[in-house]
């Protein structure tokens, strides 16, 4: 299934939003029109899908591995809860 406007526009958006001035949260809501939680919803299963690794294969990898990052970033501090 090709990627649909809105997905392509996320991942534009996710590659160049550092060049916007402001906080993230509020370039998310005023470049795309969406809450920072959809947004990220939507980021989080947009980069599973093998669409978006064949549009963008750098940047799909740099963002899989920041969330598999802060995922075991919050076992360890989980693990740590524990002890």
């Amino acid at each position: 299934m090709p990627l649909s406007d809105r997905d392509l526009a996320i991942l534009g958006f996710e590659s160049e939003w550092r060049r916007h001035a402001g906080a993230k949260e509020e370039a998310i809501r005023a470049e795309l029109g969406l809450s920072p939680a959809r947004y990220y919803q939507l980021l989080g299963r947009l980069i599973d899908t093998a669409e978006a690794q064949a549009h963008d294969p750098m940047l799909v990898k740099r963002l899989r591995r920041l969330r598999d990052a802060r995922a075991q970033a919050r076992i360890g501090r989980a693990a740590g809860d524990l002890g």
